[in-house]
């Protein structure tokens, strides 16, 4: 018997990119165009995606991140990081001893990202890392926390992302993830889809001049597994004491799990 055959096979596995299904080998590339398509205006595009509503959905993740105030060492991975956005929060809100490390697979992104740390004068502090969260390019139980914002839907693997990130956190180490979930509220839920499916395309296309990249992160939304579903994949990675919460009725959720 061939052991070899697996291999083969997981090269024409189809995997979802919104609602189509694509070439396994094929999705990174296309996740890449999208947004390289948007980097520029990225954070237009969460504002679109989320009536404004990600910038208090990213405080309470820097919230939960507990990052010391006083002059304790503490490290962060942010993957996915896009724009820098997460660190530069983190950094503005903990003492002067805190690192990060934005880490994300996307050239253009990480270079918003370079331009904004700069104009702030963070570079001690914050450095950029073009890498795939499916391979982390850094050493085991290396920082104290990792997060990821809006970023792991887009994976192709997940559960191979979420044991890197296991991988790279020191043993006490904090995981903690924001993305669009699912509401959980009557009535919300009719009139979010309607706000995904018939409005943010149009408006992204009106602001941006390109609907496609849109459609493709209102599709991602309702492809990503449930909060529970996804909780019980965080533990299998190896986390404990995992728990979510809502935020905005279900539209996006905060996981949070640790390394013990």
């Amino acid at each position: 018997m061939n052991k070899e055959t697996p291999s083969s096979d997981q090269k024409t596995e189809n995997v979802s990119f919104g609602f189509r299904e694509v070439p396994r080998q094929e999705r990174q590339g296309l996740v890449n165009d999208v947004f390289h398509s948007v980097a520029s205006q990225y954070d237009v595009m969460n504002d679109l995606m989320s009536a404004g509503m990600h910038r208090l959905w990213k405080q309470d993740l820097i919230t939960q991140l507990h990052a010391p105030k006083n002059d304790q060492p503490f490290a962060l991975l942010d993957v996915a990081g896009g724009t820098g956005d997460i660190a530069l929060r983190y950094a503005d809100q903990s003492g002067p001893n805190t690192t990060a490390i934005v880490c994300d697979i996307n050239e253009d992104m990480l270079s918003v990202a370079k331009d904004r740390i700069s104009k702030v004068g963070l570079e001690s502090r914050i450095t950029t890392l073009q890498g795939n969260a499916e391979t982390l390019p850094v050493a085991d139980r290396t920082f104290n926390a990792y997060t990821i914002a809006f970023g792991i839907r887009n994976v192709t693997d997940i559960d191979s992302a979420l044991k890197e990130a296991y991988r790279a956190l020191k043993i006490g180490g904090h995981f903690l993830c924001l993305e669009f979930s699912h509401v959980e509220m009557p009535l919300l839920d009719r009139f979010y889809d309607f706000h995904s499916f018939e409005v943010i395309p149009r408006i992204g296309k009106l602001v941006t001049g390109d609907g496609d990249p849109y459609q493709y992160l209102v599709e991602s939304i309702r492809k990503f597994p449930k909060q529970a579903d996804f909780a019980k994949r965080i533990e299998a990675a190896g986390f404990e004491r995992v728990s979510y919460q809502n935020l905005t009725g279900g539209i996006a959720a905060i996981h949070s799990g640790w390394k013990l």
